[in-house]
Formats: C-alpha cells, structure tokens, sequence
C-alpha cells in the first residue's frame, strides 16, 4: 500500500432541505485505484466536490498527503495535485486542444501567449497518452469520446496525484475504453491515486483496488473489490436485493404504427427503412458512431433530412420541426437529457410544463391556468416516481435517474403514439435503470410503439424484443432479442468494418 493521499473523516454536508452527506469516511492511497459506489444522490458527487474544493465541508476533516486541509478551495486543490474530470465535459468548445489543457495556466511572456510552447506541451502530453489529438484542432470539431481525452490530458498536465474520473467511460468507445483502461494502469504505476466514479459494474473488474459504497448520504461499506460480488456491491448500493436486472413484459405483437422508409439525412442516415408495432420494444444497436442518433434527430426534425417517408397509423406525416412531430404524437428522450431534454435552470414544474403550453393555457388569452399544471405535474411526478422535496426546485437538482423521469414526463400529458429513448440510462444507476424499464414496459402494454437506442449491448438484448443493428450510418441487421447472442450483434454492427478490411486484405 503506497502514501496515503487523501483521508476523509466524519464527512457532513447539508443544503436547504437536504442532508447530503452524513458522517462518511473515504481514504485514497497512491498506486490504487478507489471505485465511489452509489445509486444517483447517493453523494458521491458531493463528496468528490469537497475533496475538490468545489463545496466546503459542514464538519469533519480533511488531509491531503497528511496535511490539513479543511478550507481547500479549487485553485488550492490543483496547487496539492487534485484533479476531476466530470461527466459533463467543462470544455471551451470554440478553443484548440492546447488552449483547453492550459487554460488559466497560460504560459505567457509579458503579454505575448507562448502557443508554440503550449502546443509542444500539449503534444508531449498526447503522446504519453497515446492519443492521437492535434493540439491545435478546435474541440468543438471533436466527437465526445476525443473530448474526454483531453480533459484527461489537461489534469495530467497539472502533474496530479490524486485524480477523480466522474462516469469517463460513458461515451467512449470499446477501443477507447481499453486505451483508457491502459492509462489507468500507467497512472496507478507512477503512484496517482484515481477515485473512480462509474454505474458500470462490469468495468470495475478491470482497474478496482477497493470501492466504498454510499447510500442516502451514508457510508455504508469500504472494501477489497476481489472480496464481493457484483450482485453484494448493488444489494449494499441500493439496500436491498435486485432479483431482475432487466423487467422484461411479453405484450401480443399488434397492428403496425410507425414505419420509416428510405430515410437520408447526411452522412450518417443512409437508407434507413424499418417499421415499428404495438406491443414491442424495437432496440437499437451499434458502436459509437453507427448513426444511431443521427437517425433520431432526423426523424424527429431536429436535423433536415434529404429524403425519405415516416408514418404514422397508416397516414405519412407531414412535419419538419419537433412541434410538428410532437403534435402528430412522436416524442423523444434525447440522448444529451442536460442539453436537448431538460432547461436546467428552470424548475421541475417549469420542464413537466413548457412543451404543455398548449393543454395549460387560455387558449384567447395565453395565461397559464394553474389547476391544470398543477394536475398535469402531479399525474408526471406520481406515475413516474419522480423524487424531489420540492418541485419548485432547479431541475439541475435531481439525480440522474429522476432528470430522465422528468424528460419522459412532460410527454404523459401528450396522446403520443411512439416514443424514441436515445441512451435514457446513461450515467444513471442500476436502481434507477430498473425503474426507467419497468416505464418502458407499461408504455410497452399500453400499445405505444418504443424505439430504444442503446450502446449497451446487455441492456439491449435483456429490453427489447427486436433489434436492429447500425454501422455507418446504415442497417446492417435485425435479430429477434431471443434468437440473437451479443456475438452476432457485434458482428453486424462491424459488417461495414469487415468490409473494409477485407478490400484492403484482397
């Protein structure tokens, strides 16, 4: 066991109305990693914001290398080695890669930036990593995954010792996981402790040292990955014992309701044609990049699309924009709930509300009646087991879990017909993923037609009943969920691949 980096003691945390951390310890070694276990709200995020500097703790302590440290703040945080990377990227999309990493750590002569040397900087750091980055690309022409690449650069380049990974895998690809994985085992050599966040169990295989589970802002347990199982890691996360990880509902298979034909949009929407029925969830499946979302965005309006013919009970519909679709009864969950499904700054009340303007309002006069968003709220907070003290409270406020909740809800009010889910259970935790099927199922047995877009191919197969496969931008396949194995999904969602290699192997 190396240094002791960090050690947390009788950690307490309160915001208005919410005790969010009770009593909890934490402690982090060098060379090892610590996985922070919990269901959304459970604290993690709070505790990792105090070991950060980011919120001061109400009592407790705190050291640092062995040092106290009960009044940190962000910059003396990075000064003693400390370093986050969150789950949503804080990156300055219209900067290069080289300013990103330096940013507010300019190296400057007089007034004059040193680019050439921040760019070199950036590079040598790059290559450490192994990921293939210009420093000078803009980050805003980088996919997701290459983002999280950098934010991992800049906290190395702070030279951490203590580094905090929030969900880092969550838009990463199989390939970029492992490189990441393998950075991770660099990292644990040259002595940085890593707390690593994740509600992907299946990973902690692979880097875990120990994990410390909290619950309900308690510490519940700190232990040897190597001396529990999986199912005793989520029964101590969620206090009690989860017998299905994936609820599955038989439903007849009913008339047709929604097909999509000949639909282009792009470079990555290229002759799409499937067709969707009651009583089914159709997933949807494919590597990072497979123009899952693209697909969505273009039938739902989002994106222009070149051609192609949706319909909807046997009628085509005749939309171009969102409201047009959501007025014909086709809603979507997007993939990016913070950015496209939510306005964090407005309230609970306000999301459940906006996209409801129309059933609340004097139709003459545009005054929101009260009565009717008072009761359009409650049915959404009550069918879904939405859980918040206060639904005047910042949606930014919720967990994950219940943020997803909140998307699906502000539809209830709607007669919709078919519902897009684009990854609804990323970044949230087993619990709350069980909750989000058992919604889709009684959508499922109500006839409402459910599309399912998911990168996990467990999840995918433990949900849906169908399953069509994407690869650049095209169908590859479709597979029966029952009939089909996670082998021969990932083999057609690499047909495109496959070909490839094989022109360049002839």
């Amino acid at each position: 066991m190396g240094e002791r980096l960090a050690l947390m003691k009788n950690i307490h945390k309160s915001f208005p109305g919410v005790k969010a951390l009770d009593d909890v310890q934490f402690e982090l070694n060098a060379g090892e990693v610590v996985a922070l276990l919990g269901e959304n709200g459970a604290g993690k995020s709070t505790l990792v914001k105090i070991l950060s500097g980011v919120y001061t703790r109400d009592l407790g302590q705190l050291e640092i290398s062995g040092r106290k440290c009960n009044d940190l703040t962000p910059k003396r945080a990075q000064e003693l080695g400390i370093a986050i990377i969150h789950q949503e990227l804080n990156m300055c999309r219209h900067l290069t890669v080289a300013e990103n990493i330096f940013l507010g750590r300019e190296k400057v002569k007089g007034d004059v930036l040193l680019n050439s040397q921040m760019e070199a900087e950036a590079q040598r750091i790059l290559d450490e990593l192994q990921i293939d980055i210009s420093p000078r690309q803009v980050v805003g022409d980088l996919p997701v995954s290459k983002q999280q690449m950098v934010e991992i650069a800049k906290a190395l380049s702070v030279n951490a010792r203590i580094l905090i990974m929030d969900e880092p895998t969550s838009s990463l690809t199989t390939k970029e996981i492992e490189d990441l994985f393998r950075i991770i085992g660099d990292l644990k050599k040259n002595g940085c402790g890593i707390v690593y966040i994740s509600h992907r169990l299946e990973e902690l295989k692979h880097i875990v040292d120990r994990v410390t589970i909290l619950r309900d802002g308690k510490h519940i347990i700190t232990a040897d990955y190597k001396d529990l199982t999986v199912d005793e890691i989520i029964t101590y996360m969620v206090g009690r014992e989860i017998t299905e990880k994936f609820p599955r509902v038989l439903c007849e298979k009913g008339k047709e309701i929604f097909s999509v034909s000949n639909l282009n949009a792009g470079p990555m929407v290229k002759d799409i044609n499937f067709t969707l029925y009651e009583g089914e969830v159709v997933g949807f499946a494919g590597l990072m990049g497979a123009g899952r979302t693209e697909m969505t965005r273009a039938i739902f309006g989002i994106d222009p699309k070149e051609s192609g013919t949706i319909t909807l009970d046997g009628k085509v519909v005749k939309a171009t924009r969102p409201r047009d679709f959501i007025k014909a009864g086709i809603v979507l969950a997007p993939e990016d709930r913070k950015k496209d499904g939510l306005c964090t700054r407005l309230s609970i009340r306000q999301n459940l509300a906006l996209p409801n303007l129309d059933r609340i309002c004097d139709s003459f006069l545009g005054i929101i009646r009260s009565r009717r968003e008072q009761a359009l709220c409650k049915k959404a907070i009550e069918s879904l087991g939405v859980k918040a003290h206060d639904i005047n409270a910042d949606a930014a406020t919720l967990s994950g879990g219940n943020q997803q909740k909140v998307v699906v809800g502000k539809w209830l009010a709607r007669d919709f017909r078919v519902v897009i889910f684009d990854e609804p259970t990323r970044g949230i935790d087993v619990a709350a993923k069980v909750e989000i099927y058992n919604i889709i199922n009684e959508l499922k047995k109500q006839g409402i037609a459910v599309m399912f877009v998911s990168s996990e191919l467990p999840e995918v197969l433990g949900i849906a009943d169908r399953i069509i496969v994407m690869c650049d931008g095209r169908i590859t396949g479709e597979v029966m969920a029952k009939d089909t194995t996670q082998d021969e999904i990932i083999t057609l969602a690499t047909k495109f691949e496959s070909k490839v290699e094989t022109a360049y192997s002839a």
